[in-house]
């Protein structure tokens, strides 16, 4: 009795354990995906910020100051990161490993989207594929994945809201159109170019509808739906800043003065600029991007991946078109097409191996594409394996950035909290927003960049005029003057006035108070020390306190 028993009990729950493992493998497979890839980033948590953070983390520091965008902080950025920024300062601290903290938790949301994204569309295999090669290539330092740029927070809505959409579709609930158009709303308020993400919601929606629908009543309602929650953000957002009487300042930084930005390079120079950022966007993923590329061919041979070739096609041409705005193709730019690049990876491992199974080919060949993302994985981390792995936060930053002056922002900021009083103003000549968050001092013009400035556009003169005119009236106690030719870009065509004039101003006005030569290891001196030394590098930063007259 007890062998027959036996026997039973095997043979019952051997299919049974089989299919909970079957089920429950990729979830745990996400689960070490996430939990590998926060390690890594906890780890650098401190690095310092860099001046984009820096911009909105002022903002969003001004934000819980009830003082809103753009009243003492000028830029062509949609406020929506800004407004990110303030929710993670004020839950986590005002702090860069705060910053990095939400970054990471954004990151981690992202990936568990993607992972149920692929899911719904490709199966289990697929979905773990595409979680770990989006978790692989926005950590790549070659995209600056651990800077929290606007782009993750981009992504992360936008990913949302196609998920959201793909499940609206499927169920016909009018709501979650309108929740789904909500997301990709949002997507846009974090950064212009989110707008292509409501493009191609719009037009896949369309195409579904085209397709499936005889009831154009209920299409157009929900169609309706979709539109409403696509431009209710920024139509909040609108209203807010109209409130708060900034409304021409937005309007003309979003609008009129980026209309400027976005089409100072044409197509032809843009293609060259493109040939020649892409590569180091890329960077040690180049791997995972050719499997995305098979995976998008998987369109003309494998029946499941032709059977979403719009989505697949769709997703991934909008996802470029948001890299493109301006032509610059910075490398972090690239971070909104990541999803889509982690999705057809997927589809390519999922799509191959489907194909294996159905001819007679040994198991053990079938795990031949398995095998090979196993290795597209592993070299990144193989190759970044000493800033992933090895390097402090400050080494970290400095490998990436140097001689630009962001790990010592921070001890001009700590240092010029020291010496003033809460309600002192500063001014910074060059473009580093992060020493207004690491003082808490609030800057004495709007202008926390110069970059706009020095640029060969029709506004760039009159800019300067008012800078300087904000810097003279307000008398700013202390004035950060930034020798580093990256936090000015000075151009053959630029406007040199403020330069000029910024000699002559502190030559009057401020005496020098503290030197910062920047060096492997930077050099700091303050008070009299500061006004002996002469630095030995090119790249320094001055700090200037007003004379007591």
């Amino acid at each position: 009795m007890g062998k027959k028993n036996n026997q039973v009990f095997t043979a019952d729950s051997s299919p049974l354990a089989q299919s909970v493992s079957s089920r429950y493998w990729p979830y745990v497979a996400l689960l070490l995906i996430v939990v590998f890839f926060s390690l890594i980033r906890v780890r650098l948590l401190d690095v310092p910020l860099e001046r984009d953070e820096g911009e909105y983390a002022y903002a969003g520091q001004l934000l819980l100051q009830g003082i809103p965008p753009y009243q003492l902080a000028y830029n062509m950025k949609l406020p929506g990161t800004y407004i990110a920024y303030a929710m993670i300062l004020a839950v986590f601290g005002q702090t860069p490993v705060a910053i990095h903290a939400g970054l990471l938790l954004v990151n981690a949301a992202t990936i568990v989207l993607i992972f149920f994204l692929a899911m719904r569309l490709f199966g289990s295999l697929a979905a773990v594929v595409s979680a770990a090669s989006y978790a692989l290539l926005s950590t790549n330092p070659s995209v600056l994945g651990f800077a929290a740029h606007a782009t993750h927070f981009v992504a992360l809505p936008a990913v949302a809201g196609l998920l959201l959409l793909l499940t609206a579709i499927e169920t016909g609930t009018i709501w979650r159109y309108f929740w789904s158009g909500i997301l990709v709303g949002l997507a846009f308020v974090m950064k212009q170019p989110g707008i292509f993400f409501i493009l191609f919601a719009g037009l896949y929606f369309l195409q579904s509808q085209w397709k499936r629908s005889t009831d154009w009543r209920a299409t157009a309602a929900r169609g309706g739906m979709l539109g409403l929650g696509a431009v209710l953000p920024f139509f909040v957002v609108c209203l807010v800043l109209w409130k708060w009487g900034v409304f021409p300042k937005f309007w003309f930084w979003i609008f009129i003065y980026a209309r400027q930005y976005g089409f100072a390079l044409g197509p032809l120079e843009g293609s060259q600029v493109l040939w020649m950022m892409a590569p180091p966007a890329i960077g040690t993923g180049v791997f995972i991007w050719l499997l995305a590329a098979v995976g998008l061919s998987a369109i003309f041979w494998n029946e499941q991946a032709r059977s979403h070739c719009v989505f697949l096609a769709g997703f991934l041409l909008f996802s470029f078109l948001a890299v493109c705005p301006g032509f610059y193709f910075r490398s972090h730019y690239f971070v909104v097409m990541l999803p889509a690049i982690a999705l057809l990876a997927g589809v390519a491992v999922a799509a191959a191996t489907r194909e294996l199974q159905k001819h007679a080919i040994p198991p053990s060949l079938r795990l031949v594409p398995l095998l090979l993302f196993g290795l597209a994985f592993i070299y990144p981390l193989v190759e970044q394996h000493d800033f992933l792995f090895a390097m402090q936060p400050l080494v970290a930053c400095q490998s990436l950035y140097a001689p630009n002056p962001f790990p010592e922002a921070r001890a001009i900021g700590d240092y010029i909290k020291s010496h003033t009083s809460p309600d002192a103003r500063i001014a910074v000549l060059g473009s580093e927003p992060e020493i207004f968050f690491y003082a808490q001092r609030h800057s004495a013009t709007g202008y926390i960049y110069v970059y706009p400035l020095m640029e060969n556009q029709k506004y760039a003169s009159t800019m300067q005029q008012q800078m300087i005119a904000d810097i003279e009236h307000s008398q700013p106690q202390w004035i950060v003057f930034v020798n580093v030719p990256f936090s000015w870009v000075v151009r053959p065509d630029s406007d040199t006035e403020l330069l000029a004039w910024s000699q002559k101003f502190l030559d009057q006005h401020y005496e020098l108070n503290g030197v910062v030569d920047i060096l492997e290891q930077s050099k700091y001196l303050w008070g009299p020390d500061a006004k002996l030394y002469r630095p030995t590098s090119r790249f320094s930063v001055e700090i200037f306190k007003l004379r007591t007259p």
